[in-house]
């Protein structure tokens, strides 16, 4: 998502500044050649010597890299990075841009990453590549659009299993009319085929039906399951009949999690997940803030990990991670509004709240993928941030390391297993 500022009035809410207009007005802007790597994070814990308990999260910060916004890929700006997804054959990544097609065309990046148990050692980018219209033209900016034909806001990209073509969803062209979509790419970004979505998850509908997704807080993440059966599919806030967006002090409507059949890409199934109320602000102003759901990730057969991004006006950004089980929630498929409906949303258990992690900052953290175990065995969380192109925010990589559950006391019973 390209952050937009919410403000949240006793009459409603209204779309207002976009962040990147309100940081201009503190931060300049510079430029530079080609990127150098950031330096690694000072502080990096030692996998392996150490176990977590209820009380401590679960995942440490292994190493982080920070690229400015002049850093720079074949003479144009690298930013506005939305997803992460690892590709075991090639040792490679995947991280989609939602520039929009304003800096260059629609595009995904293929990078190098490289980490031990001494921490995150290296980024950089090795190919770029253009997503294309069924045409087979890159996709134009809004400038020079033809009318039937949508600018896409590219905000999930997964490898299908094979590994030979990539699905990524589009948050929508609402501005010239065109709703969401999920498409089906090869590795040279040719065009394959969309794949349907629910009807109620298409868009943009008319207003004053008071029904349909919100602009700009539509398709966010993508998981493949464990199995390599499914592909979940998530909404970024509630659909306008299903409930309002977090407010101060409240939670979010449910926000909706679609599961595909792969063989068939077919949706089967759809869950609930409620997000949290807004983090507190501190400044006497209408609140500018939101939170939804930036990304998903598969964590065993029948649990997801989520990501909840929040933004708020002298706060910053903030993230939390939960994870879910998927077969302990109501099928929401068929429910055509979940606002005042029977339903059992999906459980969320708080694996981390990434203001533990001892970073400068959060930044805007919309990707996320499992990279290759560390030596010693620990599974290794990658994310990545979106910087919306502003001068006051930074492209950040993470790496975390999952930390084993310490052994229950003799006696006692023993913790619950986390698959």
């Amino acid at each position: 998502m390209k952050i937009n500022i919410q403000i949240h009035y006793s009459f409603g809410l209204f779309k207002a500044l976009s962040l990147s207009v309100l940081v201009l007005l503190v931060a300049g802007c510079k430029t530079s050649p080609e990127p150098a790597q950031a330096p690694l994070s000072p502080s990096i814990p030692s996998p392996g010597a150490a176990c977590h308990t209820p009380d401590r999260p679960a995942l440490q910060l292994l190493g982080e890299q920070r690229w400015p916004l002049d850093t720079l890929w074949a003479g144009t700006q690298v930013g506005g990075l939305s997803s992460i997804d690892y590709r075991p054959a090639d040792d490679s990544y995947y991280l989609v841009s939602d520039d929009r097609s304003a800096k260059d065309s629609a595009r995904w990046y293929r990078a190098r990453i490289r980490y031990d148990a001494s921490g995150l050692q290296q980024v950089s980018i090795v190919e770029q590549q253009y997503l294309r219209t069924p045409a087979g033209a890159p996709y134009p900016s809004s400038r020079t659009a033809t009318a039937d034909r949508p600018v896409p806001d590219p905000e999930a990209l997964r490898l299908l299993p094979g590994g030979r073509s990539v699905v990524w969803s589009s948050e929508g062209d609402f501005a010239r009319g065109f709703g969401p979509s999920l498409q089906q790419a090869g590795l040279d970004g040719s065009w394959q085929h969309t794949w349907p979505l629910p009807a109620l998850l298409q868009g943009p509908l008319q207003p004053e039906t008071g029904r349909g997704p919100r602009n700009n807080m539509t398709l966010e993440g993508i998981a493949i399951s464990e199995d390599q059966h499914s592909l979940w599919l998530s909404m970024e806030g509630a659909l306008r009949q299903d409930g309002p967006l977090p407010r101060r002090g409240q939670i979010g409507g449910p926000l909706r999690i679609t599961q595909y059949d792969l063989a068939s890409q077919q949706p089967i199934r759809q869950i609930a997940y409620i997000p949290d109320a807004l983090p507190q602000d501190n400044l006497l102003l209408p609140l500018i803030a939101i939170n939804g759901v930036s990304e998903i990730l598969a964590d065993g057969p029948d649990h997801l990990l989520v990501l909840e991004r929040a933004y708020v006006l002298g706060a910053g950004f903030s993230a939390r991670l939960y994870r879910i089980n998927t077969q302990e929630a109501s099928d929401t498929l068929a429910i055509d509004a979940l606002h005042g409906a029977a339903y059992t949303p999906a459980h969320k258990e708080l694996l981390l709240d990434f203001a533990q992690l001892g970073l400068r900052t959060v930044d805007n953290l919309e990707g996320m993928t499992w990279g290759p175990r560390l030596a010693s065995g620990e599974r290794v969380l990658l994310l990545v941030s979106d910087n919306n192109f502003n001068p006051a925010q930074v492209t950040q990589f993470l790496a975390l390391v999952e930390t084993p559950a310490c052994a229950a006391p003799a006696g006692s019973a023993s913790q619950s297993h986390r698959n």
